[in-house]
């Protein structure tokens, strides 16, 4: 049995797009207050690209997530491909809409 092979850099940037689009928000929009090019975000959404633990917390604030949000989701789904968490248990693959509005209602 074959199993995918869990990439820090790949989960990293899948949430970081699925924080993004939940908030309706474009690549362009994110990278300007994160003062990251457009298209280095795009690799690292795409996890082409390991981002810095200083770009990370400059995404993470644009996007008004806490740091330690992201990482805990990122742990969940390495989790999940390593197969360490049984079927019962596995988390959903995007973030939960009460989180992002949370988040969104803290920005007004």
């Amino acid at each position: 049995m074959h199993r995918e092979q869990a990439l820090l850099r790949r989960e990293l940037g899948e949430v970081l797009r699925e924080y993004r689009q939940r908030q309706g928000r474009t690549l362009r929009e994110v990278s300007s207050g994160a003062r990251v090019s457009l298209g280095y975000l795009s690799e690292v959404e795409r996890g082409q690209k390991e981002a810095s633990s200083e770009l990370l917390s400059s995404i993470c604030r644009a996007l008004n997530v806490p740091l330690s949000h992201v990482l805990r989701l990122v742990a969940d789904r390495i989790d999940l491909i390593e197969g360490r968490i049984p079927p019962h248990m596995r988390v959903p693959n995007a973030v939960p809409d009460e989180l992002v509005r949370a988040e969104l209602a803290k920005l007004n």
